[in-house]
């Protein structure tokens, strides 16, 4: 495998879908709106495939220093642990993907708030260097909050509700409380994918001391879990339908309601941890079916 290849295979690329969801998802909010710009959806875009890369990278990295990453691990093979690429270059291209994070979200706040007073500038850049942070801290340095079973809550925040908010900020400067409905939603089912990972890797989990929800609350009940995350989403997507209702074509969303069931079916009758990985895959590919259809549902008329 040459060296393109194994860092195409570190960067995860199946992962991106399910990270573009919530600018997709805020950029379509912008737009019903009459307030979207290209160059926000082009920035946030690149931003948020910059995160999730980073994310991957730090946790390939993190996960290999920790030896939670071994042999027994049933997920996708690491490139650190496996020696495909050696611990000094897993830390050079991490650098390189904060970096790159860094001036992606820097031209983002300044093109998307270049009208707003200073102090919003300087909150967004806050919380931009919060979300850099976290795609780091994940798995690596001193106590990593995906190893006390905070992962779920970080995801829900910025792959949800900083993800579709902030992009719809950027878009119109302006922030409707309803906006957090949608983005809930989106923040709940990358939960949801999260925990299927997490089921998924219990036994290894917990031999390596990596204590995720999952590995607190046991794989029972974390089934429930998952069924309340997948309803929740739902849910607060028909609020914000019933509430901001303006055409029938908002309910497009519904045709991934089957998708989303079959899936939870799936799961609470799941007896073998290597069939989650599938399932993972299909709940992350609905995800970003999902912010489509609830996306394009708000533009027609």
């Amino acid at each position: 495998m040459n060296k393109f290849s194994v860092w195409i295979k570190a960067f995860r690329l199946r992962t991106l879908p399910l990270a573009l969801s919530s600018a997709i998802l805020g950029s379509f909010l912008a737009f019903s709106e009459g307030t979207f710009k290209w160059y926000i959806l082009i920035l946030a875009t690149s931003t948020t495939l910059f995160l999730q890369i980073l994310t991957n990278l730090a946790n390939d990295y993190g996960d290999a220093l920790k030896g939670t990453d071994n042999e027994n691990r049933i997920g996708p093979q690491r490139v650190t642990t496996s020696g495909l690429v050696s611990r000094r270059q897993m830390q050079f291209m991490i650098i390189v993907f904060i970096l790159l994070a860094l001036l992606s979200g820097s031209l983002l706040i300044f093109t998307g708030l270049s009208q707003i007073g200073w102090k919003t500038i300087v909150f967004f850049f806050i919380l931009g260097l919060s979300a850099i942070y976290a795609a780091v801290k994940y798995t690596i340095g001193k106590n990593p909050y995906g190893y006390i079973g905070l992962g779920d809550i970080f995801v829900f925040l910025y792959f949800g509700i900083v993800g579709v908010a902030g992009t719809y900020f950027l878009h119109t400067n302006s922030f409707d409380p309803w906006i957090l409905f949608p983005a809930a939603a989106i923040g709940l089912l990358s939960s949801g994918v999260l925990n299927l990972n997490n089921m998924r890797d219990i036994e290894n989990d917990t031999r390596s001391g990596k204590r995720t929800l999952v590995v607190f609350i046991g794989s029972k009940a974390a089934k429930y879990y998952h069924l309340s995350l997948i309803t929740l989403s739902m849910v607060f997507s028909v609020i914000y339908t019933i509430v901001k209702f303006n055409s029938a074509f908002q309910l497009l969303f519904i045709l991934t309601c089957p998708l989303f069931a079959i899936n939870v079916i799936v799961v609470m009758k799941n007896t073998n941890p290597l069939e989650l990985n599938l399932e993972l895959k299909k709940l992350a590919f609905s995800t970003f079916v999902f912010s489509l259809t609830f996306g394009i549902g708000l533009i027609l008329k």
